[in-house]
C-alpha cells in the first residue's frame, strides 16, 4: 500500500448498446452490466449507467514533478552529513574519461541538473561529471580507473526512484547506463530474454509482445526505468501477485565489481544448482556492490484475455474481505490487486483531470486477471463480481476488457504520485505490515500530524501476500513532522 501526506507547499466513458441482463438479488441488490466489450457497471440497490471521460496515457511512465531545480536543496546541507576523503574530479580525469568515451563525457552544469536531482525533486547532488557507457568494458575502465584514483561513483539508470538513492549526495561521478539499451537475445522457446541494462522496461516489453511474451514486471514508470535499476531496487511492481519477485524471474545477471572486475553470471537456464547463486546478492543491493550491466530473465507468454475490475468498498475491512474472496475464486488467472482510498481519487481528479468511474466510496480497488481464455475468464469473474455484490463487500463498480480503458482505468492508480507533487513536497516510506494492520497507519499518521498535513492518502499493492508495501507521502517546506 501506499500511504501519502502531502503538506502546505511553502512557496463518458460509456459506449453503451443494449442491456444485456438485469437481476434483482434478494430484492434489494441489483448488478447490471452491458454488452459493450469494453466494460460492465455495477451498482448496488440502483442500476445506473455511469458516464465518465478520461484521456488515455499511451505511456505509462513517470511526469515531470512541479518543484524546479534550483528550490531543491542540497542534499547533503538538508541532513547535515559529511564528505568522505574520496578524490575531487580533475582536469586529468575528465581527459582521460574523454578519451574513453569520446562525446559520452558531461560536464556542463545545465545538462547535469536533471541528473543530480531525484524525481520527487527532494534531494540534490552536485556531481560535476556525467558519464555514459555503452558496454560493459567502459564500465570496468570507468571504474577501475576510479577505483585507483579513489573517485566515488554513484550509478543511475532511469533516475525514476522515489527514495532519492538514484542521485549523488556530493560530487560523485554519476555513471548513466542510458545508452546500454541493447537487447542481446531472446528464447522463444524458453522465454528468456538477455539485454542490458540501460534497457527501458516499457520498451522491453513492447518488444516481446511481438513475439508473444510480456515482461514479468510492470511499473508505472515503465516508460522511464531502466530494467538494471529495476533489479538493483529489486523492484516488487504491479505483476507480483501473478509472477513472484524478481528473486524468482531473473536467472542471471553481469556485474562490474568496484575494482573493474566482471562477474559473469549471465546464465540462461532456469535450473542451475550447482554453486553458490551469486546474482542474488546483487538483487536489491542498489549499486552498493557492483553495478549490473547485462541481465538475463525469464518471461512469461502473453496473456490472450485481459479484464481490469474497478470496484467501490465501504470500509478497508472490507478491501480485505474483497481480497480474500477474489484469491479463492479468481485463483491462476488473478494477475494484479491494488486499492486506494478516495483521497487519492480526489487528488487524481483535480490535479490531472482523470474521471474516476466510481463514485461515493471511501476505498477503491483494482483488480486485474489475465489467462488465455476469455470465456472462462469472464464466467469467473462475473461469478466473484456476483458474489462480493450479494455480500455487500462491493457498493459499486465497472468493469473493462478493452486495451484503451484498461489503460484509464490503470492510470486513475499509477498517476497517484504525480497528482500528489502538486500539493507541495512529497514524504515517502516504504513499509512492510500484516495486511490487518495496514491502513492504521494511515490513520494514525492523520491523526498525529493534523493541520500540518494538506493531505494524508494510503494507495497500493494488496496481492503481495500477507504484508502491503506501503508509502508514506508527507509534504512541507516548513513543519518537521518527527523529531
Amino acid at each position: 500500500m501506499v500511504i501519502s501526506s502531502v503538506v502546505h507547499h511553502h512557496s463518458v466513458w460509456g459506449h453503451w448498446t443494449q442491456l444485456r441482463w438485469l437481476m434483482n438479488f434478494h430484492r434489494r441488490t441489483m448488478v447490471q452490466w452491458s454488452t459493450a466489450p469494453a466494460q460492465w457497471t455495477l451498482k448496488q440497490k440502483e442500476p445506473v449507467l455511469m458516464p465518465w471521460g478520461a484521456s488515455p496515457q499511451s505511456r505509462r511512465a513517470l511526469h515531470p514533478a512541479s518543484p524546479s531545480f534550483q528550490e531543491v536543496m542540497l542534499t547533503s546541507e538538508r541532513y547535515n552529513v559529511q564528505r568522505l576523503p574520496f578524490s575531487h574530479v580533475s582536469n586529468d580525469d575528465v581527459a582521460f574519461f574523454e578519451c574513453l568515451m569520446p562525446g559520452r563525457v558531461i560536464t556542463n552544469p545545465e545538462e547535469l541538473k536533471p541528473f543530480n536531482v531525484d524525481w520527487l525533486k527532494s534531494v540534490q547532488g552536485c556531481s560535476k561529471l556525467l558519464l555514459k557507457p555503452q558496454t560493459a568494458a567502459e564500465v570496468s575502465q570507468v571504474l577501475r580507473y576510479c577505483h585507483e584514483r579513489n573517485l566515488a561513483v554513484n550509478p543511475q539508470g532511469g533516475n525514476t526512484g522515489l527514495v532519492g538513492g538514484s542521485v549523488p549526495v556530493f560530487d560523485e561521478i554519476i555513471l548513466s547506463t542510458v545508452l546500454m539499451s541493447q537487447i542481446i537475445s531472446f528464447d522463444k522457446v524458453s522465454g528468456i530474454l538477455v539485454c542490458q541494462a540501460g534497457c527501458i522496461l516499457e520498451n522491453l516489453n513492447q518488444y516481446l509482445e511481438e513475439k508473444g511474451f510480456i515482461m514479468p514486471l510492470d511499473l508505472g514508470a515503465k516508460g522511464s526505468c531502466h530494467i538494471g535499476g529495476n533489479v538493483a531496487t529489486n523492484a516488487g511492481g504491479l505483476r507480483l501477485l501473478r509472477y513472484g519477485s524478481l528473486r524468482g524471474t531473473v536467472l542471471g545477471l553481469e556485474v562490474v565489481l568496484a575494482d573493474g572486475s566482471v562477474l559473469d553470471c549471465l546464465a540462461s537456464l532456469r535450473k542451475d544448482n550447482t554453486g553458490y547463486d551469486l546474482k542474488q546478492l546483487f538483487i536489491g543491493s542498489e549499486g552498493t556492490l557492483g553495478v549490473i550491466t547485462a541481465v538475463s530473465i525469464l518471461c512469461p507468454q502473453k496473456p490472450k484475455a485481459v479484464n481490469l475490475a474497478f470496484l467501490g468498498c465501504q470500509s478497508f475491512t472490507q478491501v480485505l474481505k474483497t481480497f480474500t474472496t477474489c484469491r479463492a475464486m479468481l485463483g491462476e488467472i488473478l494477475s494484479a490487486y491494488e486499492f486506494m482510498d478516495d483521497k487519492c481519487m480526489e487528488l487524481v481528479k483535480r490535479h490531472l483531470k482523470l474521471s474516476n468511474p466510481v463514485t461515493g466510496s471511501p476505498f477503491y480497488v483494482l483488480i486485474e486477471t489475465s489467462g488465455s481464455n476469455s470465456t472462462h475468464d469472464e464466467e469467473k469473474l462475473n461469478n466473484f463480481l456476483e458474489k462480493v455484490m450479494i455480500s455487500g463487500l462491493v457498493t459499486d463498480g465497472t468493469v473493462a476488457t478493452d486495451e484503451k480503458k484498461i489503460k484509464m482505468l490503470w492510470s486513475l492508480r499509477e498517476r497517484i504520485t504525480e497528482a500528489l507533487t502538486h500539493d507541495g513536497y512529497v514524504y515517502k516510506y516504504d513499509i512492510s505490515l500484516p495486511v490487518g494492520k495496514l491502513y492504521d497507519l494511515v490513520t494514525d499518521t492523520r491523526a498525529r500530524l493534523g493541520q500540518c498535513a494538506k493531505n494524508v492518502v494510503g494507495y497500493g499493492h494488496l496481492g503481495s501476500g500477507r504484508v502491503l508495501e506501503e508509502s508514506l507521502r508527507l509534504s512541507s517546506s516548513e513543519v518537521p513532522f518527527y523529531k
